[in-house]
């Protein structure tokens, strides 16, 4: 109905034919992030007791990837990589700052919004697409139509768990509050109300969610969804990191988020473990909520649905909780594809980057995507998940340290040279390194051809989280890592 109106519209203003033609066969796009989701959703299967029925629902109808990995473990790199379709060892960008638009050499790129605008269609947006106020500003043109920011919503008068941190976002558990609220309920009522209002076609709507995002805050009615008594922690095995190089500790030297040892400790593994997993079905409503929108102004016939979430996240695995780390547990996160040309009912366990995601959408989108993209479009596997794809899903964590998925494979080359290998089929949890043993020479140097060509020092201004190694001495966020110094225990 919409898309009549657009025709007749266009025919009083005068507009080609082909261009009305054009625009009303685009199909829309709903582009949902969720921050820090790990692969603790019902259809990836990440953890036996994730309930997740939205999300589940969506996958049904369309294509999960599921072995899809983000290109960086932290929010501003693996974000900024979506968006401009780079990867982070191409643009420098490996801390939470800064904007890559401070970057003079990067301020120009075209971004996926900025692609799609320029092909016709209106960019409507909420919540946390790029990290924090990024690309939020008037100045920064990437969406034509804002909604309210990413937040966390309530919060309680002081922190729930003393954690070694006094960072306040590091808290996790429920508090007397309503699901009305939070930040991401008011960002899913922003996103029903433009539906409801029908925005205007073509039309990609961005809708980013906080949660699971610590602070971990969740009413009581869905930490009530995982009894206590009935909990699943993570498995692990003690001294996982006994053959795992010192360098792997760099990555996340001294930070906010506590070690599995505090978890342990304070018990709060548990707590934490629900307190995720609480806030995950939450997010999984609010989903729910748009796409019963979706349904009712008539768009779910004509619009591509793609879910992501910019990382992963650890809740006790190799010793620590967060992310910053090349591991499955820190890469691995939700990807799928629902909507027109998608075959539904499929689960493809080739390799996907997030960095796919730019290329994929304009080609749904009958739209030839920029030639300097670095990812490839996965339209051959929403047609038939089964056809194989040639490059693996490549992630990256500060400079020269990489990591390389393939459906039997992880490969971690650090900067410093030392190197690990997992047979993720006889090894899904990662607890065999396999590099030292000589039976696997061969492997590792068919996977390290995958290593990237390039890989820039930090960007200037680069901070929080940034880590280089450059002759023989390794730099913490400004400060040297002694060879002698002793791993935190706790951050």
């Amino acid at each position: 109905m919409q898309r009549s109106f657009l025709v007749i519209f266009g025919l009083l203003l005068g507009l080609p034919t082909w261009i009305q033609a054009e625009e009303a066969q685009k199909p829309n796009i709903l582009f949902i992030s969720i921050d820090d989701q790990n692969d603790w959703i019902g259809c990836l299967g990440g953890h036996p007791q994730a309930i997740t029925p939205n999300i589940d629902q969506i996958a049904a109808r369309g294509t999960v990837f599921l072995n899809a990995h983000c290109q960086s473990p932290l929010c501003n790199p693996s974000r900024t990589s979506l968006m401009t379709g780079r990867r982070p060892s191409s643009t420098g960008i490996y801390g939470l700052s800064p904007w890559f638009r401070d970057v003079p050499e990067l301020s120009d790129i075209v971004t996926l919004p900025q692609h799609l605008h320029a092909h016709g269609y209106t960019n409507y947006s909420t919540g946390k697409i790029y990290h924090g106020p990024y690309g939020r500003k008037k100045t920064d043109q990437e969406f034509q139509v804002l909604g309210p920011p990413a937040g966390v919503g309530v919060r309680p008068k002081q922190k729930l768990v003393n954690t070694p941190s006094a960072h306040p976002l590091v808290d996790w558990g429920t508090f007397p509050h309503k699901d009305e609220d939070k930040g991401d309920y008011q960002v899913a009522s922003w996103a029903v109300n433009t539906l409801n209002n029908k925005p205007q076609e073509p039309f990609c709507l961005s809708v980013g969610f906080f949660l699971p995002h610590v602070p971990c805050y969740a009413t009581q009615k869905w930490f009530d969804l995982y009894p206590e008594d009935e909990l699943q922690v993570p498995e692990i095995i003690p001294n996982d990191r006994a053959d795992t190089p010192r360098f792997s500790w760099y990555l996340h030297w001294k930070l906010p988020e506590p070690r599995l040892k505090f978890l342990q400790d304070a018990k709060q593994w548990k707590n934490l473990t629900r307190s995720y997993l609480a806030c995950t079905s939450f997010v999984d409503a609010q989903i729910g909520r748009i796409m019963a929108a979706l349904k009712e102004n008539g768009y779910a016939d004509n619009t591509v649905i793609v879910i992501w979430s910019d990382h992963g996240w650890h809740i006790g695995e190799k010793e620590i909780t967060g992310k910053n780390t090349l591991w499955d547990d820190g890469t691995r996160v939700p990807l799928i594809f629902a909507g027109p040309g998608i075959t539904a009912g499929q689960r493809c366990t080739q390799p996907a980057e997030l960095l796919d995601i730019y290329p994929t959408l304009s080609e749904l989108a009958g739209i030839t995507p920029p030639q300097d993209l670095e990812g490839h479009s996965l339209v051959p596997q929403l047609i038939d998940a089964q056809t194989e794809r040639k490059w693996p899903a490549i992630t990256t964590h500060n400079h020269d340290n990489h990591g390389i998925r393939t459906e039997r494979w992880r490969f971690i080359q650090y900067a410093d040279g030392s190197q690990e290998l997992y047979d993720m089929q006889a090894d899904p949890h990662e607890w065999k390194n396999l590099a030292g043993d000589p039976n696997y020479a061969e492997t590792i140097q068919e996977l390290a051809q995958f290593l990237p060509p390039k890989s820039k020092m930090p960007a200037p201004n680069s901070q929080h989280r940034i880590l280089t190694y450059t002759d023989g001495i390794a730099i913490w966020e400004g400060e040297e890592i002694k060879e002698g110094d002793p791993i935190p225990e706790i951050d």
